[in-house]
């Protein structure tokens, strides 16, 4: 699942929070309401709004971002306990249908997940970030999502991973293989994911937000650098990978789950299709038993479970020059 940060485009983001306990209060201050809000919140050391400034002003620094119609609707909302605080910001730019974030604050964890998708006429990954934090365990997800095959289409993967294996590989060093991820997954990651779990402690943060400010900045010059495309087939065959990504997302995103404690079903919902998953209901017509039809039971329904093909990979699948390493034929399965 996705999350994002700010009440509105003109929130401040003036709160810097530490990494470790103890919880306190604290208060915070809203350009635009102009109201003092009392939370009790987890303190951080690095904050996950600075990775949001981060993003944002370097962005500016390549083109004018506005904000999404987005930002009218989903913009903050609180859990349903009171407790805790769901953030989301919004941003369309020249050659970005959507930049968005989402930041959840409670007493007991942070969640932060900022993707950045493309415009249609441009086969550039999509830029995803997904953190989750405790007083003691982080989970963390940081790629550059392929559009298409990099298994199999080798085109694909020159064109805009060769030249950053070594920057993978820095960070790869720096955060182990996070544990079992399934085949059905590891094809929308690219051979420069850092997918990662590690205790809490500051030296940590401080290389996470180095990864994050690089990994940004390269998707930045490569957004930068593409040529718009001028085939309308190829268009097209980027708009059905972005709805494809985005249609595994709303259905088998492990967060939801999070969202449904904190918000409800139905806002959790709406959450999903409309803001963090925002084109599943407008870019393709495809469902996801079109996208995935060996999720579908013989009685027409949903599998939940979390590995259809049967093959996880408890180590990193690609070698230190990028090459795929693990099981190609059940991977190329799933692209057909």
């Amino acid at each position: 699942m996705e999350f994002s940060i700010g009440c509105s485009p003109s929130s401040t983001f003036s709160l810097q929070r530490s990494l470790l306990p103890p919880l306190k209060t604290v208060t915070t201050f809203t350009r635009d309401w102009g109201r003092r809000r009392s939370t009790c919140i987890q303190s951080f050391s690095v904050s996950y709004h600075k990775f949001v400034e981060f993003a944002l002003d370097e962005t500016r620094r390549h083109s004018h971002l506005n904000s999404s119609p987005l930002q009218e609707k989903f913009s903050s909302m609180n859990s349903k306990d009171g407790k805790g605080m769901l953030s989301m910001l919004s941003f369309e730019a020249t050659k970005i249908r959507l930049l968005r974030s989402l930041i959840i604050e409670t007493e007991t964890m942070q969640v932060f997940d900022f993707t950045v998708f493309p415009e249609a006429e441009y086969d550039v990954p999509i830029f995803c970030a997904n953190f989750f934090t405790s007083a003691k365990t982080n989970i963390v997800v940081l790629d550059l999502n392929p559009l298409h095959d990099i298994i199999n289409r080798h085109e694909y993967k020159d064109k805009y991973f060769k030249s950053l294996i070594p920057l993978g590989l820095k960070y790869t060093q720096l955060f182990p293989w996070g544990g079992k991820l399934t085949s059905e997954s590891i094809n929308f990651f690219s051979p420069i994911v850092i997918w990662t779990k590690f205790t809490s402690n500051p030296q940590k943060y401080d290389i996470l937000y180095s990864a994050f400010r690089d990994y940004y900045k390269v998707w930045l010059e490569l957004i930068c650098k593409s040529v718009k495309e001028t085939d309308k087939s190829q268009v097209v065959l980027n708009l059905e990978a972005q709805h494809r990504y985005l249609t595994w997302r709303v259905e088998k995103d492990p967060g939801q789950g999070v969202l449904k404690k904190l918000i409800g079903d139905t806002l959790a919902k709406d959450l999903l299709r409309k803001f963090l998953f925002n084109g599943v209901d407008e870019l393709g017509s495809k469902t996801f038993y079109d996208y995935f039809p060996h999720y579908c039971t013989q009685e027409g329904m949903l599998n939940k479970k979390g590995n259809i093909v049967g093959k996880s990979f408890e180590n990193r699948p690609w070698n230190a020059r990028g090459e795929f390493i693990g099981n190609w034929f059940l991977n190329w399965v799933l692209f057909i």
